[in-house]
């Protein structure tokens, strides 16, 4: 049996060739362009595997749907699509319970691979994926896997909330050091890595399946390795 998939865009011009090319791909597609019509679909008795989700909808905020969806009970993958390029807007996606996020303009061929990453992220256990998965409060500065709460500086968790909201995308080490440190940083950019070097070890010994990857000569990316 095919994969499900829901499109959530009020842009016809945007979703038809979306949905023509997931098609494509084998999935089962269908098309909602507002939020009161995702969460309908969401709502029913077979809903969608994964959600492709704009924010930018007619009636209510894609963050909004997201939020109901979660707490209606919605557990299939939500990847957010969106021209907002803010990063409050990636992180407050993803601790509504969004799984990743893809900024506009976006090539189809990126958007059908990360279709595929979630997809094989669901085909674990749902038990042991929230028991393994990172779950971050950026509200209240805490960070958890497998159920228990990761002791983390001021530093390793800012740099953390960074990465998970560029979830498997590389973020530049001038990046990070304005963004966690200060933009007009002028120490060695060797602190990154000696706290990198512990975020990374925390995770480990947490067993997240989360790791952080570094690209060398570029940064540094937050991936999944699920068993």
């Amino acid at each position: 049996m095919s994969h499900t998939v829901l499109v959530v865009e009020d842009e016809e011009d945007i979703a038809t060739p979306l949905v023509r090319a997931l098609r494509h791909e084998g999935y089962q597609v269908t098309w909602a362009d507002s939020g009161a019509e995702a969460l309908k679909r969401l709502g029913g008795t077979d809903p969608a595997e994964v959600v492709i989700l704009d924010l930018g909808l007619p009636d209510l905020d894609g963050l909004e749907v997201c939020r109901q969806a979660r707490e209606s009970g919605y557990d299939g993958a939500i990847m957010i699509v969106t021209a907002r390029a803010a990063e409050v807007d990636r992180v407050v996606g993803l601790d509504l319970g969004a799984d990743d996020y893809l900024a506009k303009p976006f090539g189809l061929a990126e958007l059908q691979a990360r279709v595929r990453a979630l997809l094989r992220r669901a085909s674990r256990s749902p038990a042991r994926a929230a028991e393994d998965s990172l779950r971050i409060d950026v509200a209240a500065h805490r960070v958890y896997a497998r159920g228990e709460e990761i002791s983390l500086t001021g530093k390793e968790f800012e740099l953390l909330a960074v990465l998970v909201a560029s979830r498997d995308k590389v973020v530049p080490r001038d990046q990070l050091m304005a963004q966690v440190w200060d933009q007009n940083w002028f120490g060695s950019t060797k602190t990154l890595d000696v706290t990198v070097g512990r975020l990374r070890q925390k995770l480990e010994a947490a067993g997240a399946v989360e790791k952080v990857v570094a690209v060398r000569g570029v940064g540094f990316r937050l991936e999944s390795h699920p068993d």
